[in-house]
């Protein structure tokens, strides 16, 4: 069940593989996600020193989180990921110039995963062409439907 997507990174990349990452969340994360108050638009994914880490994912706290502690929304979140599958995203980001970015998070089995694609740069042009697709797209079923009439 997606708890929210990243339009955008579908916007400015083309998506060319998937992987599915576990996240290392705090309390009031985990009630503010299940609320659904979590945004990845701004947000990205890097490797430090053979670790993986989603910058710039903002969760907004609930007004009733705990009092005794100070919540970051956008603090810096370790993913959890297998060590062959870190290895070959190190290999193409570094090798290759691909990018990661987080797609959506969403519910498996009750826990917060976190599916991050490895991405290609869009062009100006590139951006146009996918949105004039789209239009063309939304214009088709317009027509289907008024012949179906």
């Amino acid at each position: 069940m997606t708890i929210v997507d990243n339009k955008k990174a579908f916007h400015d990349y083309f998506i060319e593989e998937r992987f599915e990452a576990g996240m290392v969340l705090e309390g009031w994360e985990v009630k503010a996600i299940r609320a659904g108050r979590v945004q990845l638009k701004e947000a990205y994914v890097i490797v430090k020193s053979g670790e993986v880490f989603l910058f710039g994912a903002h969760i907004s706290a609930l007004s009733t989180a705990s009092t005794h502690i100070t919540p970051d929304p956008v603090r810096t979140r370790k993913l959890l990921m297998k060590g062959e599958e870190i290895k070959r995203l190190i290999g193409k980001v570094e090798r290759a110039g691909y990018t990661m970015v987080p797609i959506n998070m969403h519910f498996q089995r009750g826990r917060i995963k976190c599916e991050i694609g490895l991405a290609k740069g869009k062009k100006q042009h590139d951006k146009r062409d996918t949105e004039r697709d789209r239009d063309w797209q939304r214009e088709q079923q317009k027509i289907m439907k008024q012949i179906r009439r």
